[in-house]
């Protein structure tokens, strides 16, 4: 089960959840950037979430859980922890609380109280019977994990009894019945996990934290002033109400808490918790007491109550609220439901779940210390920026893939330092390269200048040119035309030409026939020219020669209107002159069969040239 999860979009990489983890169940190993959770090693105590500066750190959500189980045709229990008293003190009257409750769809609304009267008077009897053997308490869920996992040699010393939550899961399905669902409420994280562990009477179904209860009550608009006053569902707990203190369930059970006479010590808060379970498992013998143990400072101070509570706050006013209800308690009642319920099975067994990683080669150890320069100090207690309380601790870490070098403050600045150092540098020889590149923009952009300028040069001469000129791509499209091109083609093509000057881009293939531009798609492939190539086009005769500028890339055409009377001259004196270069050779050689004949014959072609005169353009009808 995923009970804590990261969102690495909001991940601000502070790597304050590895430094803040009591068990190092957070590692960065070195080819990633974000905290990574492990589940299996996770003991729940939520001391991440307090001190993620970003908000990228969530709990497992119960709320669609809870709701699909109200929708149910199941009826559904609520139990509410003792600690509502310290976290809910924006509600005037406990009584509006209980409504409200209901109000979300609970037949039945429970407190806890109950549960831990019973589990109170099983430690008093476990305690008051002792036989040499020391016991820590099993109510903390956080702190039973966490000996589970990471110190499995004191397994068998856990108290053999359930958690008041599963107490009085047990308790609500006997008085309510078997099928019942169970929802509890209350201030742990760890409980989420907890109640899955059981599947018989004590089965807990979902938990909700005080804080997805507030969540729920604003999804459904659920307020003080709309409901009525409504108690509690019997049974009514006693003192069980202390207990969100830490030494509440010693005060609810009648223990004897005198520093003389008294058999048991009371640690709350993550360190003292750490470092009592270090010191019972070392000098219990000497130590010679019972230990109550709770990982945050009360229930009060849970996870799951929201953020910015005041401990002694809440402390008040769950002694105000155990004080109101005791004033008239009916103390006949309750013991007669003590008595009923005293037969339920609260024993419990403990499985270990040994999670420690085997200890690195000392090898790797000094190698990781000389890494970030601590070698010659590494016993001592360092700078703990690390979350590690020695730089020894911090290699052990890295060693293991828990952590990674740049999560030592020393380290992260010496190589912040080079960076600087090297980024200075950078920046000089940046500096040297930008003048030259201020110098090749400037000369860039003249000859940007330039070529902008012989593109104009060019295209007033292409269109100065009275032959037709266009220039095409290997996809047959059109790169550039003069106006004498356009003219040849049809209305369509000028009113395109209109839009767009030059026809640039227009599909030559929509532009002539196939026979005409086919000629384009012949010299593209073949890099061969056309010189000279007479082709009828609307019953004109055009002269085209076709040509390569770049090999397969770009071809240009050059096309002439035959039927223009100066151009139709000069083919005619060109063809003429032609047949005279290539006829002479061999007419000469026949002179010598008829004499004057060449002569004549040279005479006669020429007076063609001079005597020719040029016919008029056909009209429509070819005349």
């Amino acid at each position: 089960m995923s009970l804590i999860n990261i969102d690495t979009d909001k991940c601000n990489l502070s790597y304050s959840c590895v430094r803040s983890c009591p068990v190092n169940a957070i590692k960065v190993e070195a080819h990633q950037d974000y905290p990574e959770i492990m589940h299996n090693a996770c003991i729940g105590c939520g001391n991440c979430l307090k001190v993620c500066p970003s908000g990228a750190i969530s709990y497992k959500d119960s709320k669609e859980e809870t709701k699909a189980l109200l929708n149910s045709e199941d009826k559904v229990a609520a139990i509410c922890g003792p600690s509502i008293s310290g976290e809910f003190h924006d509600i005037t009257d406990y009584r509006k609380f209980v409504e409200m409750i209901r109000a979300l769809g609970f037949e039945y609304v429970l407190e806890a109280s109950f549960g831990v009267d019973l589990v109170a008077r099983k430690y008093r009897e476990l305690f008051a019977g002792f036989k040499g053997k020391h016991y820590i308490t099993a109510n903390c869920p956080s702190v039973v994990s966490f000996i589970e996992k990471f110190h499995p040699e004191l397994t068998d010393n856990l108290a053999p009894l359930v958690s008041p939550m599963i107490a009085t899961a047990k308790v609500t399905r006997k008085k309510y019945g078997k099928d019942v669902k169970v929802v509890y409420i209350g201030p742990c994280v760890e409980t989420k996990k907890e109640g899955r562990k059981y599947r018989d009477d004590g089965r807990v179904d979902a938990v909700l934290t005080f804080i997805e209860l507030r969540e729920l009550f604003k999804e459904f608009k659920i307020t003080e002033k709309k409901v009525e006053f409504s108690d509690f569902d019997p049974p009514i707990g006693y003192k069980g109400s202390l207990y969100p203190i830490s030494t509440g369930i010693l005060e609810a059970s009648g223990i004897d808490q005198h520093l003389l006479t008294g058999n048991v010590i009371t640690a709350e808060g993550r360190n003292n918790m750490l470092e009592a379970v270090k010191q019972f498992e070392k000098h219990i013998v000497s130590i010679k007491k019972h230990f109550n143990l709770f990982y945050n400072e009360g229930c009060i101070m849970g996870p799951g109550t929201s953020r910015g509570g005041e401990k002694y706050i809440r402390h008040a006013l769950v002694i105000d609220y155990a004080k109101k209800r005791l004033s008239d308690f009916d103390i006949k009642r309750w013991e007669k439901e003590i008595e009923e319920f005293s037969t339920l099975n609260l024993s419990r067994k403990f499985s270990k779940d040994d999670q420690r990683l085997p200890f690195p080669d000392e090898e790797k150890i000094q190698e990781i210390l000389q890494v970030i320069g601590k070698e010659g100090n590494a016993d001592e207690i360092g700078c703990a920026s690390c979350g590690y309380t020695s730089c020894t601790d911090f290699a052990i870490a890295v060693a293991r893939g828990l952590a990674k070098t740049e999560m030592c403050l020393t380290f992260t600045l010496k190589n912040r330092y080079d960076y600087i150092k090297t980024l200075r540098e950078t920046n000089q020889k940046l500096a040297e390269t930008q003048e030259a590149l201020k110098k090749s923009e400037k000369n860039a952009r003249r000859d940007q200048q330039l070529a902008r300028e012989s593109f104009e040069t060019t295209r007033t001469m292409l269109e100065k040119l009275p032959s037709s000129v266009v220039l095409v791509d290997n996809e047959l499209k059109v790169i550039q035309a003069n106006k004498s091109f356009i003219n040849i083609l049809d209305e369509e093509a000028r009113m395109i030409e209109d839009v767009i000057p030059g026809l640039e881009g227009a599909d030559l293939k929509t532009l002539l026939p196939y026979n005409f531009h086919n000629l384009f798609s012949y010299v593209l492939g073949h890099d061969d020219n056309i010189i000279n190539r007479d082709v009828h086009f609307n019953e004109i005769l055009y002269n085209v020669s076709i040509f390569t500028i770049r090999k397969n890339k770009i071809v240009g055409a050059v096309i002439r209107d035959l039927y223009v009377p100066e151009v139709r001259k000069e083919e005619v004196v060109k063809r003429v002159t032609d047949v005279i270069d290539k006829n002479l050779e061999l007419v000469q050689n026949i002179g010598f069969l008829l004499g004057e004949g060449a002569s004549e014959t040279e005479a006669m072609l020429n007076s063609i040239i001079e005597s020719y005169k040029m016919p008029e353009k056909p009209g429509k009808d070819g005349q």
